[in-house]
């Protein structure tokens, strides 16, 4: 990773936060708590930078659609993060893989 690929992802990092900033205050906490909580949960691909701007593209064209963020999302937050992550393998799933000994080789 080079100097110019650095730049370039803090460029990206940016916009995201400004469309994050931009939506209605609470769309902009529950996105904060998903964040966290995929943050701290870590899906193995969250790095591919797909996942959180996908949420941030629903969140405005609820927003824009004059939804309220728990219309499209329900009220249990962290079991529609838990959704969106079901299928994804996470950095905790690899380390019980690695303690008990089940390697994929």
């Amino acid at each position: 990773m080079g100097i110019q690929d650095i730049i370039q992802g803090k460029r990206q990092w940016r916009a995201h936060v400004a469309r994050v900033k931009a939506l209605p205050p609470d769309y902009q906490i529950v996105y904060k708590e998903m964040q966290k909580y995929l943050f701290k949960v870590g899906p193995v691909d969250l790095a591919d930078g797909r996942l959180l701007p996908g949420i941030v593209d629903f969140f405005e064209e609820g927003a824009a659609g004059g939804k309220g963020v728990l219309e499209l999302i329900g009220n249990d937050v962290a079991a529609f993060t838990d959704g969106l992550i079901k299928d994804s393998p996470t950095y905790a799933d690899a380390y019980q893989k690695s303690i008990s000994g089940k390697d994929d080789r």
